[in-house]
């Protein structure tokens, strides 16, 4: 079931008759993309009983704020064992952010930050989503979560215009981690703009605990300047449709996971990422060159199967995760990179994992020292 209100606040009468052609186009981009929205999964007559029929809860006990964090920081595990209602509170906020040293771009976020805040749910809560567009903004934004069952993904009930507010909920009935993203015509600029982020719905009796886990998310950029044109760059809409990014990076700029900012572990630890493609274009051959992945949740489906093990490189779709596990064995840098290299090593999908600790030569000793490098590829 979805219930959703609208509440614009100082609308202007040029704001309304926007996002009412925008409106238009949503609608009908609803029905030519339900492909998008989660549908149940098909199965030859007869086999139906191996699929399990999901079905929101009978009992939802209580209510709460969800914690939203800033990649590549996670929110805390769930320990409650019953369903809730989880109010999530998302503002729209276009800003002009650091894409690399020098260059800015004027981004289309989720909270303010590039990607967009993780939200975290259990298993059948009941989740009411609460979208604010800043009365700055100068178009309307609303929001498709792919971890929504309903039309649109919720994008059919949260169109919302600057300064106004769209509410609407759902039962998160299928345990995974999800992107979600703006899904306002243009689509492909919405999202090319940095509109993505991830949506974690924890299986019932939850995950398996670990050390560490972080927020990781790769994204697209087509700026008008080649790759570190300084200054403040626009989107080359050109360069959008024929899938040519400038920039290719994790968490919304060159560097985000680098020096004092990279991601940290120490020797003995379990290491969780929470890894997501927002796009809109590109695959991501999702690798980090020094560990392998003890397990990877492929696609980052949750609740059924056993994960891969022992794994070198995962592919995550443009709009897909995965979640990859590691244990630090031994100490050192360790780089994230999207393995189609040359979007690692020159137009910024690069990060590092920093594991401190004592070395391990039962694991890994040198021998005879090389010449100082990268110690990547």
């Amino acid at each position: 079931m979805s219930l959703h209100s609208h509440r614009p606040v100082g609308i202007t009468v040029t704001q309304t008759l926007l996002a009412l052609l925008v409106a238009f186009a949503a609608l009908l981009l609803t029905f030519s993309m339900a492909g998008c929205s989660r549908i149940a999964d098909a199965t030859p007559a007869g086999d139906h009983a191996a699929v399990p029929v999901r079905a929101p809860s009978d009992e939802i006990v209580g209510q709460e704020v969800a914690v939203l964090t800033e990649a590549p920081n996670v929110p805390a595990p769930i320990t409650r064992t019953h369903a809730t209602k989880v109010i999530v509170n998302l503002d729209v906020i276009e800003k002009t952010m650091r894409l690399a040293d020098g260059v800015d771009y004027t981004m289309w976020t989720f909270g303010g930050t590039m990607p967009g805040r993780f939200i975290r749910v259990r298993e059948g809560d009941q989740v009411e989503v609460h979208l604010r567009n800043d009365k700055h903004s100068t178009m309307p934004h609303n929001i498709d979560l792919h971890a929504v069952t309903g039309p649109g993904g919720g994008a059919a009930a949260s169109l919302t215009v600057p300064g106004g507010e769209s509410v609407f909920t759902f039962t998160a009935l299928n345990p995974g981690l999800y992107v979600y993203h703006c899904a306002t015509p243009s689509v492909p600029q919405h999202i090319a703009n940095g509109m993505y982020g991830l949506i974690l719905v924890e299986p019932e009796k939850g995950l398996p605990r670990v050390d560490r886990e972080y927020y990781v998310m790769q994204g697209e950029f087509y700026t008008k300047g080649k790759t570190l044109a300084p200054g403040l760059q626009p989107l080359d809409p050109a360069k959008l449709t024929a899938e040519r990014p400038e920039y290719v990076v994790f968490n919304g700029k060159m560097g985000a996971l680098l020096g004092d900012a990279a991601v940290k572990a120490t020797v003995g630890e379990t290491v969780r990422l929470f890894v997501g493609n927002g796009g809109p274009n590109l695959i991501s051959s999702f690798h980090v060159i020094g560990e392998i992945f003890d397990s990877v949740y492929t696609d980052a489906a949750l609740g059924g199967g056993t994960p891969a093990r022992n794994v070198q490189t995962t592919l995550i779709p443009a709009g897909g995760a995965a979640i990859v596990e590691m244990k630090a064995q031994v100490p050192g840098r360790f780089l994230l990179v999207d393995h189609s290299i040359v979007r690692a090593m020159e137009k910024g999908a690069l990060g590092m994992l920093a594991v401190t600790g004592a070395e391990q030569p039962g694991v890994f000793k040198t021998l005879v020292p090389g010449t100082h490098g990268t110690g990547g590829h």
